[in-house]
């Protein structure tokens, strides 16, 4: 089966379905580890934060102002 196909097939499923296929996915990455660009980009992130850790904001905060906007 192509690429196409599968893609033409995914909207037929139901929830369920496609949700076991995206369970799938994420396994398949998982197992495949970081790209060298996620590495690069978790790298450069720890980096900034540790050149100024004040310059963040905790996950409780972003979400707040998050629903704010919602």
């Amino acid at each position: 089966m192509s690429k196409s196909e599968i893609l033409a097939e995914l909207p037929k499923l139901s929830s369920q379905e496609r949700g076991e296929i995206l369970e799938q996915l994420w396994r398949l990455e998982e197992a495949a580890g970081l790209t060298d660009y996620e590495k690069y980009a978790l790298n450069d992130a720890q980096a900034a934060y540790d050149a100024n850790p004040n310059a963040v904001s905790p996950w409780s905060e972003v979400q707040a102002r998050l629903r704010k906007r919602a």
